[in-house]
């Protein structure tokens, strides 16, 4: 395959940060070395060897070691086995494995082979389900395997990074205001104060000295932390760092209740800085633990869902779900982030997801993308993916042959109130409001239908706004 940008699962990785601080990658069946070059180009150092393309090229151990769709493309499944058997053995930090999925591959033409088709082209292509995959890979290598995305997978070395990552996955961005006097502050002790500012917006705490962090700078230049946090603190709105605080305990509670599906590490196997963060927050592993079950259950409860869902204050309620916009996640009640977590804990990341959808009386989440939600006044439906929590299934769907997809309304009803472009959303809404064009609900929910209900309104869109339609 030519490839002008990176691979899914190489752009994955390299937007999770396993690629950061210096980490080598080695793409192991690596074709015609498109992510190689790619990676080059961004100044991350990469290698590659692949048996048909770069047969020359020496096997190297690395941080991150990639398997890109290569096990799919074996028909032989003891060799299937010694492929990954023989990347992991490369992996120092953390082997990324990925395959073509039943729900995201074009139909194959073609016959059975094996456990594959083997296509028109001669070639064979083994298919796998979300779970096939996970399955196989932990079987094969006899280590837990976390969902990277669909159809992607990691394999860590140290649980240490494992948690860690998952940890950082549940984190939302949460700033603090400055003012004028803070800023003054920053004439003599800049490079400390805005370091830890930084790590209490990252972390809601102030940092220790044992651990990774500014605690050094800052002590050295200030004083001491404890100075330096009372300078920040007196110079900033209070209730804004206490809602720091409150967020990133909330963000710490939503990871604990789902690391218990891969069995929860003992504290002293968490990440130094997560072990901090729960003895601030909570005092004790064990009571952080309780609390994190407690929202777990919650989050399998039909009626606590249903209770989170009418309680939310950002996002759109309908009579079976509520739709949320994917930056607003982390706006909704604890039940529904740890809901959607467990999805999650499924699927993987969702690239180019717009909307999810939390299902209100089903354990179902689905994921919706609308490519054009920002420019299309009326975005249409690209595709769905639906994670099914009972089944531990995964159903993809295309609308990209559809004459006639859905497409969606109200759009500043899905966003925070901070979203860039809401208001310019709620002004097309309330003048189609004023046209009536929201009368008939049951008929303008598809692209035809939409357009019928401008037609007979006597209006057209350009852009984000509503005009009459001219006369010829």
């Amino acid at each position: 395959m030519h490839r002008g940008a990176l691979s899914r699962p190489v752009r994955q990785a390299v937007d999770d940060g396993l690629l950061a601080d210096g980490a080598r990658l080695f793409d192991y069946g690596c074709g015609r070395g498109g992510d190689v070059r790619q990676l080059r180009q961004q100044g991350i150092a990469a290698e590659g060897w692949d048996p048909a393309f770069a047969p020359g090229e020496p096997l190297r151990e690395a941080e991150v070691v990639n398997l890109g769709y290569v096990v799919n493309v074996i028909e032989d499944r003891a060799e299937r086995a010694q492929a990954l058997t023989a990347a992991w053995s490369l992996a120092t930090r953390v082997l990324v494995v990925s395959a073509r999925t039943s729900f995201d591959s074009h139909p194959l033409p073609g016959v059975p082979w094996a456990d594959g088709v083997r296509t028109s082209r001669k070639t064979f292509q083994r298919l796998y389900t979300q779970e096939e995959l996970r399955d196989w890979i932990e079987v094969t290598l006899g280590i837990d395997a976390v969902a990277a995305a669909p159809g992607v997978f990691y394999v860590f070395r140290d649980q240490h990074d494992a948690q860690a990552l998952l940890a950082r996955g549940f984190r939302r961005r949460v700033t603090v205001p400055r003012t004028e006097r803070l800023r003054a502050q920053y004439e003599h002790h800049r490079e400390a104060l805005e370091a830890l500012v930084t790590f209490m917006e990252d972390r809601g705490r102030p940092p220790r000295l044992d651990e990774p962090g500014p605690a050094a700078l800052v002590a050295a230049a200030v004083g001491s932390v404890q100075r330096a946090v009372r300078i920040i603190t007196e110079a900033s709105p209070h209730a804004s760092w206490e809602a720091v605080t409150r967020a990133r305990a909330q963000d710490l509670l939503v990871y604990l209740a789902l690391a218990r599906f891969g069995g929860r590490q003992r504290l002293s196997e968490l990440p130094v800085a997560t072990r901090h963060d729960i003895k601030a927050f909570f005092g004790s592993y064990a009571d952080a633990c309780r609390q994190a079950d407690r929202l777990l259950f919650a989050a399998g409860r039909p009626a606590a869902v249903e209770w989170a869902c009418r309680a939310s204050t950002v996002g759109k309620v309908t009579p079976s779900a509520l739709y949320v916009h994917t930056t607003a996640l982390g706006a909704v009640p604890a039940v529904l982030r740890v809901f959607e977590g467990c999805a999650r804990v499924l699927t993987g990341a969702v690239p180019d997801a717009t909307l999810i959808k939390l299902h209100r009386r089903e354990p179902v989440v689905s994921y919706l993308s609308y490519p054009g939600f920002d420019r299309d006044p009326h975005p249409a439906l690209a595709w769905s993916l639906v994670a099914d929590l009972t089944a531990r299934r995964i159903h993809w769907r295309s609308y990209a042959a559809s004459a006639n997809p859905p497409v969606l309304h109200r759009k500043e009803s899905f966003v925070a109130e901070d979203y860039p472009r809401r208001a310019l959303f709620a002004r097309l809404t309330s003048a189609e409001d004023r046209a009536g064009l929201f009368a008939n609900t049951d008929r303008i929910g598809t692209r035809d239908g939409w357009g019928a209900a401008l037609t007979a309104a006597g209006r057209e869109l350009r852009g984000h706004r509503l005009v009459r339609t001219r006369a010829d």
